[in-house]
């Protein structure tokens, strides 16, 4: 059975009858519906407004009432339907304005949703305005998940009173492939901000040696490590946000914007000058020493965790659990092809031996990467996302620019990228290149069969099939990889299960 939630909102005036509307509209999701009751004046048309505007970001957008028409549809970053069933002769008529096919692809909105008479989806979430004083009370009802997404809105619009911003317009920036999602702040006569929204993690159930996946792998699992990582960044020159204020308790930071700047062009493709700055500030980064403990202000104590085995394994692993079955039809590996596939993993694993280990962010390419074209040298690149930080093989991060996972990197440039990240690196008499070489291969493998097996799990599991996009070049990634003799017995095996370059566009 499916839990509800209830929220209870004082809205004293008509400004935060439009405040509420824009918060709100940080908390939809395509499929959500919303069922708004009140008598006339009670602020459904306010708020309606102000929340499709919001989701437009444009404060003139004109929203008529759709009292006449019955149905009114925006194709905004999010599909907002908007319905006003004051006229609605009969509730057979929903049918014919495409209800389900509104909940379906995007979001409904529904003023007067008692002439729907119970025919609306049983996971809508009603909200109630009455009459209170001189201004409005909202009552919010719903499935306990939904409802809880309006209460994290709110959370951070309390965060944002009581850190001294009680004006500021929230606006959707972006969301990721996590949990963690990120408001643009503009504030009267200051520069815009960015708000993570990055509410602490519980554990999943754990999957091997009594821990779950996420402490394996060394996910971050709060907001501590970003504010940790970030500190130590700024101390060393690199371009990370300023923090202006935090609640890392309850995972909201309020950081600097480094603006919109990017590295590829208005086609998508990479621009190379771009890139080349990228690695060069790679370069530079791997060329210092970080500690491994950061003591933050508040006397939190953040250690970085390492990049192990154990780490390196299991994101392999993905390949053997996800893509090889999608690639046999659905068969398992046997255990046989599983000991091979674990035993060529332990076997390059400990090829890493003597490999330059340094601070690696892990998620350095392309869109975690701002341009900022107005700054010099290292601070022209932008770093946003390092929260997953670990000690391990500097390679790592040159791997995932050079072989971004989402961008074509064609080879050329591919090429004069390494030489680039190498000439800079030569000036170092300790910089061992066989190694680093090496290494650059054998993690460029490593990320190419956690990408190739994460992008089956996101289709299947997470019914995201448009990562699936991505598969023919990361799959020539991993050919790419196979030019390394230390990687034949991972091509051998590959070749066995039909894991391979004929699948690739390359």
């Amino acid at each position: 059975m499916t839990t509800s939630g209830t929220l209870s909102i004082t809205l004293h005036q008509e400004s935060d009858t439009i405040r509420f509307g824009e918060d709100l509209a940080l908390a939809l999701k395509p499929g959500d519906s919303i069922a708004l009751y009140g008598d006339l004046g009670a602020g459904k048309s306010t708020l309606s407004r102000a929340l499709i505007r919001a989701v437009a970001d444009d404060p003139h957008l004109d929203v008529p009432s759709p009292t006449f028409t019955l149905v009114q549809t925006y194709e905004l970053r999010l599909r907002i339907s908007h319905f006003d069933l004051y006229r609605l002769g009969d509730v057979s008529e929903l049918d014919e304005l495409g209800l389900d096919e509104a909940v379906d692809q995007g979001v409904a909105l529904i003023e007067w949703p008692e002439r729907a008479a119970g025919t609306l989806p049983s996971d809508t979430i009603q909200i109630k305005l009455s009459f209170e004083g001189n201004g409005r009370h909202a009552m919010v009802h719903g499935p306990a998940a939904r409802v809880e997404r309006i209460a994290r809105i709110l959370t951070i619009r309390h965060f944002l009173d009581h850190k001294g911003f009680p004006d500021a317009e929230r606006r959707f920036l972006i969301g990721d492939a996590s949990t963690r999602a990120y408001e643009r702040i503009r504030v009267p006569g200051q520069a815009s901000m960015v708000l993570m929204d990055a509410p602490r993690q519980p554990n999943g159930p754990p999957i091997r040696d009594g821990k779950p996946y996420s402490q394996i792998v060394h996910l971050a699992e709060d907001v501590y490590p970003f504010v940790a990582i970030d500190q130590m960044l700024r101390e060393k020159g690199f371009a990370a946000p300023e923090i202006y204020a935090s609640d890392c308790e309850q995972g909201i930071l309020l950081l600097e914007d480094l603006g919109s700047g990017s590295v590829l062009d208005n086609s998508g493709a990479p621009i190379a000058e771009r890139y080349r700055a990228s690695v060069e500030c790679l370069a530079h980064m791997h060329g210092m020493t970080f500690a491994r403990q950061i003591v933050l202000a508040d006397g939190h104590v953040h250690r970085i965790p390492d990049y192990d085995r154990a780490a390196m394994k299991m994101e392999a692993e993905l390949l053997l659990d996800w893509h090889f079955p999608w690639k046999q039809g659905g068969q398992a590996a046997s255990e046989q092809e599983r000991r091979d596939y674990i035993a060529v993993w332990d076997h390059l694993i400990d090829e890493l031996a003597d490999c330059e280990r340094t601070l690696v962010l892990r998620d350095f390419h392309s869109p975690n990467i701002i341009w900022r074209p107005e700054e010099t040298g290292i601070g022209r690149v932008g770093l946003i996302d390092f929260q997953d930080a670990m000690i391990g093989p500097s390679s790592y991060d040159l791997v995932s620019i050079v072989q971004d996972a989402r961008v074509t990197v064609e080879r050329p440039l591919a090429d004069s990228l390494m030489e680039r990240y190498l000439t800079a690196r030569r000036t170092d008499n300790s910089f061992d290149e066989a190694a680093f070489l090496k290494s650059w291969h054998i993690m460029s493998a490593q990320r190419a069969c956690k990408l190739n097996g994460l992008w089956v799990r996101l289709m299947q599991r997470d019914r995201k099939p448009a990562y699936m996009r991505h598969m023919p070049r990361t799959l020539w990634h991993l050919s790419v990889a196979f030019e390394h003799p230390v990687l034949a017995p991972l091509r051998d095996w590959c070749a066995r299960a039909g894991i391979g370059t004929s699948e690739s566009t390359r």
